[in-house]
């Protein structure tokens, strides 16, 4: 299917922290209907984020930090326990990966490999998340981990089994995380 699509207006809205933009544009189909949507398009940039796992302990690493939008969305406590992750800035997808594995959870992993890039919300949200994995060891903590500046990050490792059955439970609710423990148990890395 071929479209055309011609930009009305393309107004920000805020560039407080992000860009958050109000787009008009007309999307012509291959049949050529013209449909007008107008939407509002919220652009944090692009992220990697990394699951850390053990195949001999069958542990992987975590973390339980404070996340405001789950908290305005009815998350209790607003803490949510998730990969660790963050924007690529002007970094690659991979190094970014690796400083956000040592700055969160304190291992400086060594191969890592690529699964994937999703959208995770392209209704209405730009952002584009690079997915990875990385086996890691004892050996590789480098540091106590827990993040840099604003941070407060509690770093988890548990069983893999733990964190599939806190996934079932709900205890894990975010998506990148769920993703990323899901590949492990289909890849039969873990076994």
């Amino acid at each position: 299917m071929a479209l055309k699509i011609a930009v009305i207006k393309d107004k920000i809205l805020s560039d407080n922290y992000f860009i958050l933009r109000n787009i008009t544009c007309e999307v012509t189909n291959d049949r050529g209907q013209v449909v007008r949507q107008r939407r509002e398009v919220y652009d944090r940039g692009n992220g990697a984020t990394i699951l850390l796992y053990n195949r001999s302990k069958k542990t992987v690493v975590l973390t339980r930090q404070f996340r405001v939008a789950t908290w305005v969305n009815g998350n209790q406590d607003g803490m949510l326990i998730e990969t660790c992750a963050g924007l690529l800035d002007n970094d690659a997808p991979e190094a970014c990966a690796r400083k956000e594995a040592i700055e969160e959870t304190g291992f400086a992993v060594g191969a890592v490999e690529k699964l994937f890039a999703l959208y995770m919300s392209p209704g209405g949200v730009t952002e584009q998340l690079h997915f990875f994995i990385a086996e890691y060891s004892d050996a590789q903590r480098a540091s106590a981990g827990g993040g840099i500046e604003d941070e407060s990050i509690e770093v988890l490792e548990m069983p893999f089994t733990r964190a599939l059955a806190m996934i079932a439970s709900g205890e894990i609710c975010d998506g990148k995380t769920v993703i990323l423990l899901q590949q492990l148990q289909l890849r039969g890395i873990m076994e």
